[in-house]
């Protein structure tokens, strides 16, 4: 009986997630899937493989969002480091190696100019990464960034938030591997929620 079953995991509400907001979404159409993290963390370094393997798969409704947590100005550095890497258009390039390099090689790359070093070892350019870590925008990237953790009331990460209404992490839903497969099960049901007819 247990057999039809197979690869159709049904999660439940309140145990491998919960539902938060609803706040409004950034990807318009499309469902937004909204990772909360911290180059710091060693949980959301943990959880990188698991993200990296399911974009490879990820539904074409879907469009994948990473919001730096800003919880202290530590983090703070962080996420205009971040910004920044997309502001040059190197994400892909900088950001599995810059979480590497803290928590595998331990380097202690906590301060902008230690972060610039860093990026011009991996080719990049060290004075573009600084203006745009010290650009005029840059302060709003970070303001966004804080205003949608206080949002979301996010108290740790890595979380991940499906289509601005429902929240789960690695913690509740049982191993890293098992919080892209609850993403998942909570794309379809708000992909089923979005079709609904409006009451």
């Amino acid at each position: 009986l247990l057999l039809p079953l197979v690869g159709q995991a049904q999660f439940l509400e309140g145990v491998e997630y919960t539902r938060v907001g609803p706040q409004p979404v950034e990807t318009g159409s499309k469902i937004e899937v909204r990772e909360f993290f911290w180059y710091g963390c060693p949980h959301c370094f943990s959880l990188e493989p698991s993200v990296e393997k399911w974009l490879k798969t990820m539904p074409k409704n879907v469009q994948f969002v990473r919001t730096p947590a800003v919880f202290n100005e530590q983090w703070a550095v962080h996420a205009r480091a971040y910004y920044a890497f997309e502001t040059l258009g190197i994400t892909a390039k900088m950001h599995n190696p810059l979480f590497h390099a803290l928590h595998v090689d331990k380097r202690p790359l906590l301060s902008a100019d230690s972060i610039a070093a860093f990026v011009a070892e991996k080719g990049g350019d060290r004075k573009a990464f600084l203006d745009a870590y010290n650009s005029f925008g840059m302060q709003a990237n970070v303001n966004r960034a804080t205003q949608a953790g206080h949002a979301y009331r996010i108290e740790s990460v890595p979380t991940l938030i499906v289509d601005g209404k429902y929240m789960t992490n690695a913690n509740i839903a049982g191993g890293y591997d098992r919080a892209m497969q609850v993403v998942d099960f909570l794309i379809k049901r708000a992909a089923a929620e979005r079709s609904a007819p409006k009451k």
